[in-house]
């Protein structure tokens, strides 16, 4: 495989490819921009997709320009939504930045010869009203409403805030501050980069390259994935807890898995579909060759091999994890099951935890519990499951808790 095609690899659009492929072969090192905004606390796997190609950059020689989007992050991006969304704190924003930095030190090379982290409070906060009047004079409405999202929304009477419209060209400003060559982002954001490269030409300067990733499907096999939706899995998840996740997903959505969550070669990917697709591969085999390849991918191929081992130990063999949170029991005797599970963080309240032990849905050492109220010396060393991944060890406490 050639540089250009590692490169290309899992790309969905370039604009323009021509060029793109011209400043490759040019051998000059490229400053590669990927705007952030820290709007929730975790790296996902869908993040991870254009991190990783931003990474297969730094791995050629070019310059990561990861900026955090501090600012832009309290206006929010519009991109698919079809209502106005809830603005962020500068104190939440604050804290989701510093835990995601540290989610993407699993996935670029943290070197200073290849990478530079910056913030766009940095040039953004310190426009004043002329600079913000001059921006908005860069771009028209009738090119805002160009726009997907913001079209569909005009058409139907919603509100689209005056902030929204600024969004894009906020992010666009980064490209210009930074001076991008080129520009990564998921597939929606095409159009916000697109503005980028409008703006640099508008500012005097050489239009950045666009290339766009397509967006991961979540867990749920339907939806992009997204914490805020609860379908996600996280870069930075416990091996056996990265492993059961990906063995929850829909069959059908091995093959985008197989392409965007790990570095294999398209063709061997490309087999993969074509065997699941005509029957000659296993589904069950096949994930979890995909769980051990996007373990091993941040961990390694021990963690790969434990968290399998793990997953067959709960869900093969029907054992409990070899390491289990403990919890202390009540006072009293009989003990009432939904409490415990309640105090003990396994259900959100005890009628979740009785509407459970009702479907008998909580299991205590192996077996489904049938009643709410159960005897000490049943209980007591046992192990309570609830769900697939749920798990706490009861035990007797001098002080009750």
């Amino acid at each position: 495989m050639t540089d250009i095609d590692r490169l290309l690899q899992g790309a969905d659009t370039v604009v323009p490819e021509e060029e793109f492929r011209e400043r490759i072969a040019e051998g000059k090192p490229l400053r590669v921009k990927l705007g952030m905004d820290p709007t929730a606390p975790k790296v996902t796997l869908g993040w991870a997709v254009v991190l990783r190609k931003l990474r297969h950059f730094q791995e050629q020689g070019h310059t990561a320009v990861l900026i955090v989007g501090d600012f832009t992050a309290q206006v929010g991006d519009p991109s698919g939504k079809s209502e106005t969304r809830k603005r962020l704190s500068e104190a939440e924003v604050r804290g989701y930045a510093e835990t995601v930095l540290d989610g993407f030190k699993k996935v670029l090379i943290w070197d200073d010869d290849l990478l530079e982290v910056r913030y766009n409070s940095e040039w953004l906060s310190t426009l004043d009203m002329a600079d913000v009047l001059e921006l908005t004079s860069k771009m028209t409405l009738a090119q805002m409403l160009e726009r997907d999202d913001f079209s569909k929304r005009f058409a139907a009477n919603q509100p689209i805030s005056m902030m929204e419209f600024m969004y894009p060209l906020l992010q666009g400003m980064d490209s210009v501050a930074i001076d991008a060559d080129i520009e990564l982002g998921g597939s929606d954001q095409l159009w916000n980069n697109l503005v980028g490269r409008e703006l640099m030409g508008r500012y005097g300067k050489r239009p950045q390259m666009v290339m766009t990733v397509p967006l991961l499907v979540g867990t749920d096999g339907a939806q992009k994935m997204s914490q805020s939706l609860g379908n996600y899995i996280g870069v930075d998840d416990e091996p056996a807890d990265m492993f059961g996740k990906v063995m929850s997903i829909p069959d059908e959505t091995m093959e985008q898995y197989f392409r965007l969550a790990t570095e294999l070669p398209e063709a061997e990917v490309d087999a993969l579909g074509a065997g699941l697709a005509d029957g000659s591969l296993h589904p069950g085999d096949t994930k979890r060759r995909l769980g051990r390849e996007i373990v091993a991918l941040f961990y390694d191929g021990g963690a790969a091999t434990d968290a399998e081992e793990a997953f067959d130990r709960v869900f093969r063999q029907k054992d409990a994890p070899e390491e289990v949170d403990e919890f202390g029991l009540p006072d009293g005797d009989p003990i009432w099951l939904p409490g415990v599970l309640k105090d003990a963080g396994l259900v959100k309240s005890s009628s979740e935890g009785r509407r459970l032990v009702a479907q008998g849905a909580i299991k205590i050492g192996g077996h489904a519990v049938a009643g709410e109220e159960l005897q000490r010396t049943e209980i007591a060393g046992q192990v309570v499951q609830v769900g697939k991944r749920r798990f706490v060890r009861l035990v007797e406490s001098t002080d009750g808790s």
